[in-house]
């Protein structure tokens, strides 16, 4: 019987390195083919699109375009490419258009990317992959925001922050864009604003004077505000919402 060799007292370490060595090559392996798959659907959009525009004359083009690409790929490539997938890569290819993905890219990588000639050409959707680094379910939550602004700002965010889809949406779902726009709009507000409702000194407000049915206003010789109620004079302090000075 074999006598079983005593193992290196490294050993454990050496397996927790490779361990994690292989596991970083799966999630990036991973990571890869979602950014792949998401520049192909990119590309499918665009075809699709591109059709719509060659046959722009007559709108049902596209509808029979997508229900026989969603029959025919379906058949080919099982599930996955349904009318509604189809029409959610065309939505995809409308609200990333080229300009705004190919400004990035090497005038040889445009080229591949724009040229239809071979099919699957792996320089090209290599280089177009790198403009997508989330994952294709992020770009389809993403494409449910209707403001380009706010998607923009959740897409950066996404990518800066690392979120997963799951956290994507909870952030759209809480109108995060929305309360961030609104605490820097209430931070641009100046006291300045309020400056066309001042009126110079010596005159009472319009209101008041326009109202008045006991002759001369009195006015308060004062630089600071006064509450419109203050003023004995006033025939409408219910009404006047300004302040006088004096």
């Amino acid at each position: 019987m074999a006598k079983t060799k005593n193992v290196p007292e490294n050993y454990k370490n050496v397996r927790a390195e490779i361990v994690e060595l292989l596991k970083a090559a799966r999630s990036a392996a991973a990571r890869n083919i979602n950014s792949i798959m998401t520049a192909v659907y990119w590309e499918i959009g665009r075809r699709i699109v591109h059709f719509d525009q060659a046959g722009k004359k007559r709108a049902e083009y596209a509808d029979v375009l997508i229900t026989r690409l969603a029959k025919d790929l379906t058949a080919s490539f099982g599930r996955g490419f349904g009318a509604r997938n189809l029409a959610q890569m065309r939505s995809f290819y409308l609200a990333w258009p080229e300009g705004k993905i190919l400004q990035t890219l090497s005038a040889e990588s445009q080229a591949l990317v724009l040229s239809n000639g071979t099919p699957g050409q792996p320089s090209a959707i290599q280089n177009l992959a790198k403009q997508f680094p989330l994952p294709w379910s992020a770009y389809v939550r993403l494409l449910s925001v209707k403001n380009p602004d706010a998607r923009a700002f959740y897409e950066h965010e996404a990518r800066r922050s690392g979120w997963s889809v799951r956290q994507l949406d909870r952030q759209i779902g809480s109108q995060f864009y929305e309360r961030i726009a609104l605490t820097k709009n209430k931070a641009a507000r100046s006291p300045a604003l309020d400056e066309t409702w001042r009126k110079p000194a010596g005159r009472t407000h319009s209101v008041c004077r326009k109202g008045s049915s006991r002759g001369p206003l009195r006015t308060r010789q004062s630089s600071q505000q006064s509450p419109c109620r203050r003023v004995p004079d006033c025939p409408a302090p219910r009404h006047c919402r300004s302040s006088h000075f004096g």
